[in-house]
């Protein structure tokens, strides 16, 4: 009787144990499970802020409104950041004239980002946004804190795409094929 009664009470914890689990990991709003819905993403306070550049000057990002964005946000001390930036430059480069621009956004102190674009130059703007680069990532779904994370913005100030993790410029180009006016 007693081996029964401690069966039954085993089975009863497991189960609440369960569905807590499938609770907290699947259905509650905030669950890390869950990605953040693209449409769901408010690009507003991206527009609204200032960033410093690589030379130290402040620029407001309302500048790039209308245009298609692939923001990438990396940091100096990321490899997989540094090896992808080669095919960053390549697609800003390509796409600069066709109203789209990429940017880059450090999760690191100017003076590294400074260091960096000295030593490895890119096509593209870089801003440092130590503390105020991992909000805007978060804002845009890095709920993770994944480096390198890519957020591609349509020209009306969407988020239509994302991606956590080393990106290609082909899986880029697939992404701003169908935003781009013929």
């Amino acid at each position: 009787m007693l081996k029964k009664l401690r069966a039954n009470a085993s089975y009863l914890a497991i189960m609440f144990g369960l569905g807590f689990a499938i609770y907290y990991l699947a259905l509650q709003p905030h669950s890390p499970l869950k990605e953040s819905p693209k449409d769901e993403v408010s690009t507003q306070a991206f527009f609204a802020s200032q960033l410093v550049d690589e030379h130290g000057l402040s620029q407001d990002l309302k500048q790039y409104k209308g245009k298609i964005i692939v923001l990438n946000f990396w940091a100096t001390w990321c490899p997989p950041c540094r090896e992808e930036m080669p095919e960053l430059s390549e697609l800003h480069n390509e796409y600069k004239d066709k109203n789209a621009v990429v940017l880059g956004i450090a999760l690191d102190e100017l003076s590294l980002v400074k260091e960096f674009s000295l030593t490895s130059p890119v096509s593209y703007p870089l801003f440092a946004a130590e503390n105020e680069g991992m909000q805007l990532a978060n804002d845009f779904g890095n709920n993770q804190g994944v480096l390198p994370y890519t957020v591609v913005i349509d020209p009306e100030g969407r988020v239509v795409n994302h991606y956590f993790g080393r990106i290609s410029k082909t899986l880029l180009t697939d992404a701003l094929r169908p935003l781009l006016s013929d």
